[in-house]
């Protein structure tokens, strides 16, 4: 009975074990990873991922914990009702924070749920107007939004492409019809060119030889596309048999490495122009393409559009929690709506809606079945 009494005493006397020597920090992804989207919205996961695991290697502490991040990939399948699914089954998850989603239609419903739980959000790609003038305060992005976008396109089509007849399609999403009304608002605004044709299609499409048709009746000098690469292929194509001789202009959607797969030698050189929501120039160009190598070395395949800005967005969150001194939420929202991040895509810092100040643009075409950057562009 001594003994035991004195072996009590002593484990008495010892220091008491953390309870954890280590938390999950799970940081959730939601974009299309199944469907005609689902070469963009996995590289909004790897991007994201290659951040998790940079992260790890850092071993970063929070709360007096030395943290693992975790990644949590959801499908959203390019359609609101299944992104306000996963939005729900994300919060459920009691994530940290969520780096999504990449369309606009499943990014607005989805953000109310992450408002109303308060998980902070921020979009790697979504660029309608729309989702930052909710009022949300959980609500970012990283990308410039329809409105810059669209009034970039307007200008290069008036003034580098001098257009004078101008046919606008869009596909009727909340991203592909956003982006052809706000190029439309520019170009009346500015004046100088007639809109030939407005016509619609949708995000699934496969044929568009009627609108086509009735297209190249009106003889444009340049077609404006609001959509996305899988459509855009196709109709490539269909122009390029139909004898259309008018060039592209387009937004994000259609910048992406999988275009001249999709639209073979219909891709042509110089003739399709599209602008992505971001870019660098000057001395930071090199840390963007240093990163493009990492991508490829990892996966073995090129960045498609969307990777570096949701690396950046895991990152900004990272930054947020590290000044913050924790992963919850209602902890670090104050400093991730203060952040100043030098990220790979450029600076990064919030106005007061959540959109991204400064925003950048690149314009890019294709030649000789390459996608060659132009110039870069900021907020005109």
């Amino acid at each position: 009975m001594r003994s035991i009494a004195l072996l009590s005493a002593l484990l008495l006397t010892l220091p008491a074990a953390p309870a954890s020597a280590q938390r999950d920090v799970i940081i959730g992804t939601a974009s299309p990873l199944s469907g005609p989207g689902a070469h963009q919205g996995k590289d909004i996961e790897n991007g994201a991922r290659m951040a998790i695991d940079e992260l790890n290697a850092k071993g970063i502490v929070l709360d007096g914990q030395k943290v693992r991040w975790r990644l949590m990939a959801e499908d959203d399948a390019s359609d609101p009702k299944t992104g306000t699914a996963v939005a729900q089954k994300l919060v459920d998850a009691r994530v940290a924070a969520v780096v999504g989603h990449l369309n606009s239609g499943p990014t607005v419903p989805a953000s109310k749920i992450y408002a109303s739980a308060g998980v902070p959000q921020i979009s790697p790609a979504a660029t309608t107007p729309v989702y930052t003038r909710q009022g949300y305060r959980t609500a970012f992005r990283v990308v410039a939004d329809d409105s810059l976008i669209g009034r970039t396109l307007a200008g290069h089509a008036l003034v580098a492409l001098k257009a004078k007849r101008i046919a606008v399609i869009d596909d009727r999403t909340a991203f592909g019809q956003g982006l052809a009304d706000e190029f439309l608002k520019e170009v009346r605004k500015r004046g100088g060119a007639a809109i030939v044709s407005r016509q619609f299609t949708h995000d699934k499409a496969t044929d568009f030889s009627a609108i086509l048709t009735q297209i190249r009746g009106k003889r444009p000098d340049v077609i404006f596309y609001g959509g996305m690469d899988a459509v855009a292929g196709p109709m490539l194509k269909q122009m390029k048999t139909l004898g259309l001789q008018a060039a592209m202009v387009s937004g994000d959607g259609v910048c992406s490495e999988k275009l001249p797969l999709l639209a073979g030698d219909a891709l042509g050189d110089g003739k399709v122009v599209c602008a992505v929501a971001g870019g660098v120039e000057g001395p930071r160009e090199a840390g963007y393409a240093a990163f493009l190598e990492r991508y490829r070395q990892r996966y073995g395949m090129p960045v498609e559009t969307y990777a570096p800005y949701a690396y950046d967005a895991v990152m900004v969150f990272a930054q947020a929690m590290q000044k913050a001194g924790s992963a919850q939420p209602a902890r670090f929202l104050p400093a991730l709506a203060a952040v100043r991040h030098e990220g790979v895509t450029g600076s990064i810092a919030f106005d007061a809606k959540g959109d991204l100040r400064d925003a950048a643009m690149t314009l890019y075409t294709y030649r000789q079945g390459k996608k060659v950057k132009l110039q870069v562009v900021h907020g005109m």
